[in-house]
């Protein structure tokens, strides 16, 4: 399904599905190297998930969750391979929208949370500019309207302890950085 995130619209699918988190990677024609992020209803949740919450990612969420920051994790090992990408790391985020959050507490559990694209090409504001090619394998599409567009999430690495930036987004280094001081 493809529905709404904070800025971009994102592909959606029970994250604990192994075959769902496969359909995914398929839809994007994304490398099976590259682990997919999921989206929770709370923190709570990130008990089923990962194996420990480390001080500076109870700090990172508490200032800039929900939205705008995905922060990685070592996983659980119940966590399906497919959506680490045998990795043993799972990038976890509370969306910013509320439509998101409505969906992630309707389903009960994880679900996927990557950008409605094809992998390597732009995300999508706009319905209409959801690439047909996706669109007609999806079973589900949740229109929200145009939404906000721009940088997304800040992706920070907290499973060795000390953050790790792997990609700039809607929080600047500077700013994680600072706020870590």
């Amino acid at each position: 399904m493809a529905f709404p995130t904070r800025c971009l619209y994102g592909l959606g699918a029970d994250a604990f599905n192994p075959d769902a988190v496969d359909r995914i990677f398929d839809i994007k024609q994304r490398c099976a190297k590259s682990p997919i992020l999921v989206l929770i209803e709370d923190r709570l949740q990130l008990a089923y998930l990962v194996k420990r919450v480390p001080d500076v990612a109870s700090k990172l969420m508490a200032r800039f969750w929900p939205g705008r920051i995905t922060i990685v994790f070592e996983a659980k090992d119940t966590v399906p391979l497919n959506l680490t990408a045998r990795s043993g790391k799972i990038g976890v985020r509370i969306p910013g929208h509320h439509a998101a959050q409505t969906l992630v507490k309707a389903v009960g559990g994880p679900i996927t949370g990557t950008s409605a694209n094809l992998s390597g090409s732009p995300g999508c504001h706009r319905i209409e500019d959801l690439e047909s090619q996706i669109a007609g394998q999806l079973d589900l599409i949740l229109d929200a309207g145009n939404l906000a567009g721009g940088k997304g999430s800040t992706i920070v690495d907290v499973s060795a302890g000390k953050p790790k930036i792997l990609r700039e987004g809607a929080i600047s280094t500077q700013e994680i950085m600072n706020f870590q001081l």
